[in-house]
């Protein structure tokens, strides 16, 4: 077993993957959702736009310490290797849907996030429980996040 690492250098290390996990919402700050979606047929359970914030910013942290926690139990390949898959696919459904207004397209990358997270989320409870409890509430809004991407889809043909 290797020495732990000072804290300073834990510190940085978490910090780092905070700062590269808050890089995916960068992609949505360049196509907000605007008028289009105002226009949107939604179901009376779709949330309030002020929730979005608080709720991602609380997941995103969430996901960077589980991040964290994981390289810090030495994975340094597999199990991290799905948490970017994952990411980038975060990274990648709003474009779709607030920039391209593709609701077909962003539930077929809902759908593979969604599964991405799931197999990070295995991933990381072999190497760390917490880790892998952190990606819980994720999964559980994206679950969320994917029905009514569904619900919209078939609201708005």
């Amino acid at each position: 077993m290797s020495p732990p690492l000072p804290p300073f250098r834990q510190a940085t290390v978490l910090l780092g993957w905070v700062l590269l996990t808050f890089l995916a919402p960068v992609a949505g700050a360049f196509t907000p959702p605007g008028a289009w979606y105002q226009t949107l047929q939604k179901p009376e359970w779709n949330p309030p736009s002020w929730i979005f914030g608080p709720v991602w910013t609380l997941l995103y942290l969430g996901m960077a310490i589980a991040a964290w926690l994981v390289w810090r139990n030495g994975a340094r390949s597999g199990a991290l290797r799905w948490y970017l898959i994952q990411l980038a696919l975060n990274a990648a459904w709003t474009p779709v849907f607030f920039g391209a207004h593709q609701i077909g397209a962003a539930l077929l990358v809902i759908l593979c996030l969604w599964l991405s997270i799931l197999l990070t989320l295995r991933a990381f409870w072999q190497i760390s429980r917490p880790a892998g409890l952190l990606l819980v509430p994720y999964l559980a809004w994206v679950s969320f996040a994917t029905a009514l991407n569904v619900t919209l889809w078939r609201l708005n043909p």
